[in-house]
């Protein structure tokens, strides 16, 4: 089952507010390869919930793997266990009634539109929110954040988690971001109010003409390569003339960067793995980046350089020297490099225009996804 709409989420729930067009617009695109750092945020997501369901000791769960991803002392010693003691700062009696990944949604009143709360509490008159962020990169503010908003207001709609808000006069969002706490005390009211604005987010999602928006929410949005307002930025600064740019423009332009490195960058990516999944795009093709010879076996070529070459401590460094390195050597000794051990790999693709003379990359035995349809 997904944990979470894909209309709209905690994560997504300040974009979809301040920009309801995109909801239409990121609906076209093609759902993103996982990364490293995805993939580590789920595994330490799994941990904590496992240890906080189960009351189990986090040690236990070393050698735990997502992906490749590996749950090791260092992340537990990093992550995990400064998690844990933001749990017990807010909760140092153990008083606090809880549940973990607790999926939210709003019924009736937002068919189709819900979340995965990581926790739920309660102590007292107050109701809990926390959120895990175990990411290193963006600092991440609690106050009037809409994602923690959006889990509390989904939760109070949601019957296995309505409990922790009943008659509470009180709600606490909570971000941790080991090594970091931060903490914010509002109502049920200002949550009430949180979820009016959603609704009328969603309802203009739904109309032909939803509104657009540039802003810093822009940042995490799948659709930044095909938004008309960001394709509209680029248009104006490269049509732009030096002489007519004045201080002015210059600072709004400057205040774009964010936007805009991010907006190439994700459509760079778009296009390489379209053209990976052999959907072409006009006037552009991969081809291989530059290849670097490698030994095709390093033992076999160190017996064979060993063989003509006097002082042997040139032909090792912590490994067998390259064969570019050794070919240097062997030039000035005017001895053959043995080539029939070596062998040009390249590092993958890049990105060129069409009339670049070097031949296509060629894509094999990947098909196009389903989610790629919706570009056509």
């Amino acid at each position: 089952m997904a944990q979470h709409s894909n209309i709209v989420g905690g994560s997504t729930a300040k974009r979809v507010i301040n920009c309801p067009g995109s909801v239409a617009l990121v609906a076209r695109m093609p759902p993103k390869p996982s990364s490293i750092y995805a993939d580590t945020g789920t595994l330490l997501h799994n941990v904590i919930a496992e240890v906080l369901d189960g009351n189990l000791d986090p040690a236990d769960f070393i050698g735990m793997v997502h992906e490749n991803i590996t749950f090791d002392q260092d992340l537990m010693n990093d992550k995990i266990l400064p998690a844990l003691a933001a749990l017990n700062e807010i909760d140092p009696e153990k008083k606090m009634e809880y549940v973990v990944e607790t999926v939210v949604g709003f019924g009736d009143v937002l068919p189709g539109v819900f979340g995965s709360a990581d926790l739920i509490g309660r102590i007292g008159d107050t109701a809990y929110i926390m959120d895990w962020k175990f990411g290193d990169g963006v600092v991440v503010e609690v106050e009037e954040n809409p994602q923690p908003m959006f889990y509390a207001a989904a939760a109070m709609r949601t019957p296995e988690a309505a409990w922790a808000f009943k008659d509470a006069t009180k709600i606490e969002l909570v971000i941790v971001q080991p090594p970091h706490v931060r903490r914010w005390e509002t109502t049920p009211r200002r949550i009430q109010l949180f979820e009016k604005e959603l609704i009328a987010a969603v309802k203009a999602a739904q109309q032909p003409d939803a509104d657009l928006a540039s802003g810093d929410w822009c940042r995490w949005c799948a659709a930044k390569p095909i938004c008309p307002l960001m394709t509209g930025v680029v248009d104006r600064a490269r049509m732009a003339s030096l002489k007519d740019i004045n201080a002015d423009q210059l600072s709004t332009y400057l205040d774009m960067i964010d936007q805009l490195e991010g907006w190439i960058k994700d459509v760079r990516a778009l296009a390489m793995q379209m053209l990976e999944a052999d959907v072409a795009v006009p006037g552009y093709k991969l081809v291989p980046k530059r290849a670097t010879r490698q030994w095709i076996d390093d033992e076999k070529a160190l017996e064979a350089m060993q063989a003509v070459w006097s002082d042997q401590n040139d032909l090792t460094e912590v490994k067998v020297i390259s064969p570019a390195k050794a070919e240097k050597l062997f030039k000035k000794e005017k001895l053959a490099l043995p080539t029939e051990l070596i062998v040009a790999v390249s590092s993958g693709n890049t990105l060129v225009s069409e009339d670049d003379p070097r031949p296509a990359a060629l894509q094999i035995g990947k098909q196009l996804s389903a989610a790629l349809g919706k570009l056509v």
